[in-house]
């Protein structure tokens, strides 16, 4: 089963039953499947919980934002867009300029600092990504 991210659960930790709440964060209980993004043009990884009861069962939803998107907006031009996007179809126009691969973080990183939280199964790499 796949989980999605930003949601709360009812799940017991220490006999005691608390609310997870998971904002950019999905489940990773011991064995469950998952999907973790980079940007548009990155990669994607399909993975395997491995059940860390310290990080109560959870993982990185995603690469995550290293600048707002004001900031993406302000910061990059459509040819920078275009240039990271190359090889992926996708729409290249400045209604998603904020969306930019350069605004996110390094997906290899992200997962790199997840290898007690979850077995990663595949990496996809974008072809097509459809936003907006």
């Amino acid at each position: 089963m796949l989980y999605h991210h930003n949601y709360v659960a009812e799940e017991r930790y220490d006999d005691v039953d608390v609310l997870v709440t998971r904002k950019g964060a999905i489940r990773a209980g011991s064995g469950e499947l998952g999907i973790i993004p980079g940007s548009m043009a990155t990669g994607t990884y399909i993975v395997k919980g491995l059940g860390n009861a310290e990080a109560f069962n959870s993982a990185s939803h995603g690469a995550g934002r290293r600048m707002s998107r004001t900031k993406a907006k302000k910061t990059f031009t459509l040819a920078d867009f275009k240039a990271q996007t190359d090889g992926v179809e996708c729409r290249k126009d400045s209604g998603v300029i904020d969306e930019i691969p350069g605004a996110y973080k390094d997906i290899q990183s992200v997962m790199a600092a997840q290898t007690d939280l979850v077995e990663v199964v595949a990496r996809l790499r974008q072809l097509i990504c459809i936003k907006g």
